[in-house]
């Protein structure tokens, strides 16, 4: 198709001619490009690498489009015609497929030369100098034009010193000096205007978190001495010292700390009761609160603002007050505004917060449609009730049931047997409960301290996961959270109690018998789905978690995250449980099989911005559990342990289709499970260039490395030693890697990422354990040599695309 519309248009240019010609204004040319040449200083000679293509950046406009030299879209334009309707089918063709011609001129020329010198200024290029021209299209028939700009480059002044210029020792003064402590102007850094506007934002947020409300960047001037290389031998000449101080004509006012008086709260539920006819609830800590219907507590606005009467005015503390009434999701906006109190000589503000509520009880409706790497595709109906504010406390209770199914795509469908592990449908429902604060006795937080509102939040699930055919899962869990943060950077999620009860039932003996009897099957696969069709599992554990964002810093090409988290179980209810008599089974409790284990997981990302339109990004995942004591015999529950592969893993290898470690696709357990090779413990490396093309358009290269390995032996792991973590486990990663399209409609981003496989570590060990000569041990991992893009059956095996919503990580 694309094929077809190219050729179209070309053939339409060598129809036409100069078509576009007899629209084009007698004496004008089209712009159809641009071109720099920076020239270096011929006595300093800086370095200017990259100058150019920084000035060919803020070159404006841009360029009528061209191909073969031909302004297509232009002639589309004229083509098409002038719509009799803007909002036409016309007038979209028009604006689609064409564009309007932009004319080249020297004054266009002149205003962007112009430009380019007020750029280099900016960028500490003092006295530089450029020259724009219009060069015609040698071919005289197409009457295009290009503009090439002669760019004189002089050497780059760098930073010597920075002086804060003060008066006198007023209290304004001193913390205007000890502002300096963390400014963006280095000693050697080049001198650069954004830099120096930043650094006037930063010192105005310093000083408005010490009282100083009515200051402003505005009010600072930095002063540019460029005489002392002259003045003093020992410098470059180059250099230059910067002086700040505050202009003479800022109002005192402006440098006086101000304090709070009093805070004023309208919930805004009676709006037709006059302000006269209200009764405001009394005043307490500073706070009157005017609430007509009666629909809040007190505590939620005490808990919230931050602000108290005879605090000094800070604005982390407004941000943050703003920030946490927005996040009790009961409010539709929230106004904020304050108010000097009407007295000459006040140091005195006034607070105000109007709000308006949103419905208190809400119903959503989501249909969600995916598909995977492991070609299931499938959709989910949830279905959402929410009461925002459940105890007037602004407490969110949420009940949602839902209904979902995933089911084979492509081949795979011709006779029952081959439905086993690939038709699935999962059913529950979840109920939440969640407080703004923390439910336990005798412990409390200080709204004026603490970034963000704690948050108690009590689960309830109820899950069953049907696999056609062959067995259901049934799972019960509940959880009481705590969520809190005390700064943006940093946020902690402690479950303290959290209990889950899982049982597999109505599982399908003739399926199952076909299975166990059939010679093919692997006898470690039937021992393990014996026991994951015949185990019970009751766990009863808490959980930790710390996540770690910290805000880059300005102008910084890096960004890090870090999360981490501990989740252990069952130590207290062993103690409550027994052994069967004369067994030596695992305790249990109620029949049950208590677990007990520890688990530990880790992430760390790490951004580099290479330019504006390139990001690096990267990303290791670690996690491992271990069962120990009641536990150390049992295998470990499937939906506690790992999965290599899919959209958001290692992307050349279909979900949970990879290891453990060196253990091969055995295409017999496919046919019966599908793919099901999950393991104790995982490692898994991502690397991703990201490529902006358009606003909408965003290409990216990736590689991916992991793999998942088991604990313990292999009666209990499922899997033979090829699946064990052994000391030489770096031997069996798989590594694969591909491309990917991202198309980033702002409020979603849809992916599609087609990957292949460079190692496979199945080869480097496929060989049978009780067949030492078996001559496909010796296979080398790395597959480069196998790739043929001609043979359909290495694509069907090899050509893995991944489709999802979001960035992988």
């Amino acid at each position: 198709m694309k094929n077809s519309l190219f050729g179209l248009l070309i053939l339409c240019a060598l129809l036409t001619g100069c078509s576009v010609n007899k629209y084009v204004p007698e004496g004008q040319s089209l712009y159809v490009g641009s071109k720099v040449v920076a020239r270096p200083d011929s006595i300093s000679r800086p370095n200017i690498s990259g100058v150019a293509s920084q000035l060919e950046g803020i070159i404006k406009p841009p360029p009528n489009k061209t191909l073969f030299g031909f302004p297509w879209k232009v002639w589309f334009y004229y083509w098409i015609g002038e719509p009799k309707d803007e909002g036409g089918l016309k007038s979209w063709f028009r604006n689609k497929l064409g564009e309007p011609p932009r004319f080249a001129t020297q004054r266009v020329a002149d205003i962007n030369a112009d430009n380019m010198v007020s750029f280099l200024d900016n960028e500490g290029y003092y006295r530089s100098s450029a020259e724009g021209k219009l060069v015609q299209s040698k071919k005289a028939k197409r009457r295009t034009a290009t503009m090439e700009f002669d760019v004189y480059v002089m050497p780059r002044y760098l930073i010597n010193e920075i002086s804060y210029v003060v008066s006198d020792s007023s209290l304004f003064n001193r913390d205007l000096v000890l502002a300096k402590k963390d400014t963006y102007l280095k000693k050697g850094d080049p001198v650069r205007l954004d830099v120096i506007s930043s650094e006037r934002t930063r010192i105005d947020n310093e000083l408005k978190g010490k009282g100083y409300y009515l200051f402003n960047p505005d009010y600072l001037i930095i002063k540019v001495d460029s005489t002392i290389g002259r003045a003093d031998s020992t410098l470059a000449p180059q250099q230059v010292n910067l002086f700040l101080e505050v202009k003479n004509t800022t109002a005192q006012t402006s440098l006086k700390q101000y304090f709070i008086n009093r805070i004023y709260v309208n919930t805004g539920t009676d709006e037709n009761k006059s302000a006269d006819t209200v009764t405001n609830q009394p005043i307490r800590r500073g706070l009157n609160i005017t609430d007509p219907g009666k629909l809040y507590k007190r505590r939620i606005f005490y808990d919230a603002i931050g602000f108290r009467r005879g605090s000094m005015y800070n604005n982390k503390m407004h941000d943050v007050s703003l920030q946490r009434l927005v996040n009790l999701q009961n409010f539709k906006f929230v106004r904020n505004r304050f108010e000097l109190v009407p007295r000459s000589d006040s140091a005195l503000l006034d607070v105000y917060y109007d709000l308006a509520p949103l419905k208190k009880k809400a119903l959503q409706t989501t249909i969600a449609a995916s598909t995977k790497s492991n070609n299931l595709g499938g959709s989910q109906l949830d279905v959402t009730w929410r009461n925002r504010n459940t105890f007037k406390g602004a407490e969110m209770l949420s009940i949602s049931p839902y209904f979902g199914f995933d089911v084979q795509l492509g081949g795979g469908q011709r006779d029952n047997s081959n439905q086993l592990g690939r038709e699935y449908i999962r059913y529950g429902a979840r109920a939440d409960l969640s407080f703004p604060r923390f439910v336990v006795p005798f412990v409390r937080i200080r709204p004026e301290k603490s970034q963000a509102l704690p948050k108690t939040i009590l689960s309830l699930t109820y899950e069953n996961r049907v696999q056609r055919n062959f067995y259901t899962t049934t799972s019960i869990r509940g959880d009481w959270s705590y969520v809190w943060r005390k700064n943006q950077e940093v946020e902690h999620t402690l479950t303290p109690i959290s209990i889950n009860f899982v049982e597999p039932r109505n599982v399908n003996g003739e399926t199952l018998d076909a299975i166990v009897f059939d010679p093919n099957t692997n006898p470690l696969d039937v021992k393990r789905y014996l026991e994951i069709l015949s185990q019970k599992y009751l766990i009863a554990g808490s959980n930790y978690s710390i996540s770690y964002r910290p805000t880059p810093k300005p102008f910084s090409r890096n960004q890090f995250a870090l999360t981490g988290g501990i989740d252990y179980g069952g130590n207290l209810l062993s103690l409550f449980a027994k052994r069967p008599v004369g067994d030596t089974l695992p305790k249990e409790f109620l029949g049950v099989p208590v677990f007990q284990y520890i688990k530990l997981d880790g992430d760390v990302r790490y951004y580099r911005t290479i330019t504006p339109g390139i990001k690096w990004a990267n990303r290791l995942l670690l996690g491992a559990i271990r069962p120990y004591g009641n536990s150390r015999t049992m295998q470990t529950p499937q939906f506690k342990q790992y999965f290599g592969g899919g959209s958001t893993g290692i992307r050349a290898f279909r979900a949970r289709s990879l290891g453990p470690g060196s253990y091969p696709p055995d295409t017999q357990q496919i046919s019966l499970y599908g793919y099901q090779s999950f393991a104790d413990i995982r490692m898994e490396f991502n690397s991703e260039l990201r490529f902006k093309l358009t606003n909408l358009i965003n290409i990216a290269a990736f590689v991916d490395a992991g793999n998942i390995w088991a604990f313990g032996d292999s009666l209990r792991a499922g899997f033979d030693s090829r699946g064990i973590i052994k000391k030489d486990f770096l031997r069996e990663l798989a590594v694969g890697g591909g491309i990917g399209l991202r198309l980033d409609f702002s409020f979603l981003v849809f992916r599609l990422d087609l990957a292949t496989p460079f190692r496979k570590p199945w080869y480097k060990g496929l060989a049978d354990p009780d067949n030492p000569d078996d001559p496909t041990r010796n296979k080398n991992p790395w597959v480069f040599n196998e790739v043929n893009f001609r043979s359909k059956a290495w694509r069907r095996e090899n050509l893995i695309l991944n489709i999802a919503v979001g960035l992988p990580f």
